[in-house]
């Protein structure tokens, strides 16, 4: 009997061993969930604390980075479009000055004897103020002498520049070949290298001529 006992007692035992490891497993396994609510009898460690909320929070916090870099890149880029927006519009102004700087020297010293009385009409979309009524006098002046020799005058500009540019003024630079012939210099051609200083003002949506000097003066004709 007492053999009986005590086998009885080691399988009580070892039921006993057997069954421990279910008892004590939950207290050894528990985590904090994810509301940060204990589930079992450990004490919450402030590390994984921690370490969860920013685990749950790291998502905004890269939104948050991300907006404030797009907010400042959104900054930099409209102060650099600003400047550049600017400077594309005076580059257009200055191309559209020069242009009409080489327009207006072509047409004012480009004629043939037949058409040399139109000159002033031709060149008046050029001209303004004061300016255009000194030129339009200039050629009635001159006329009947050259068309009495027959001049042919053809002036190709080769340069211009925009010296300055203040609102509605402007100054220009016109660099140009000039060849004249005439019948009674044999149709020798007579060069001339010229260049005029040009303001312009702005009326409207166009440029005009208001003032001219001639800058440079040189003759080219070659000596027989």
């Amino acid at each position: 009997m007492e053999d009986q006992q005590s086998a009885a007692g080691d399988l009580t035992d070892a039921a006993s061993d057997e069954q421990a490891p279910d008892d004590t497993a939950p207290a050894e396994d528990t985590a904090p969930s994810e509301t940060g609510i204990e589930v079992g009898p450990t004490p919450a460690v402030p590390p994984v604390v921690k370490r969860n909320w920013f685990s749950r929070n790291k998502v905004a916090l890269g939104v948050g980075t991300s907006a404030a870099l797009f907010v400042a890149a959104g900054a930099f880029a409209g102060a650099t479009v600003q400047p550049y927006l600017a400077d594309r519009a005076a580059v257009a102004t200055k191309l559209d000055i020069a242009r009409t700087a080489a327009d207006a020297i072509t047409t004012l010293w480009t004629y043939t004897p037949e058409d040399m009385d139109k000159l002033p009409d031709r060149s008046a979309k050029y001209l303004s103020g004061d300016f255009q009524d000194q030129y339009r006098k200039y050629v009635d002046a001159i006329v009947p002498t050259n068309r009495q020799a027959k001049v042919t005058n053809n002036t190709q500009v080769v340069g211009t520049a925009v010296e300055s540019l203040q609102g509605s003024e402007a100054t220009a630079i016109v660099y140009t070949n000039t060849t004249s012939t005439s019948p009674l210099s044999k149709n020798i051609p007579a060069m001339k290298y010229l260049s005029y200083r040009l303001q312009l003002k702005r009326q409207g949506g166009d440029w005009r001529v208001t003032k001219m000097t001639t800058v440079t003066s040189l003759d080219l004709t070659p000596q027989m």
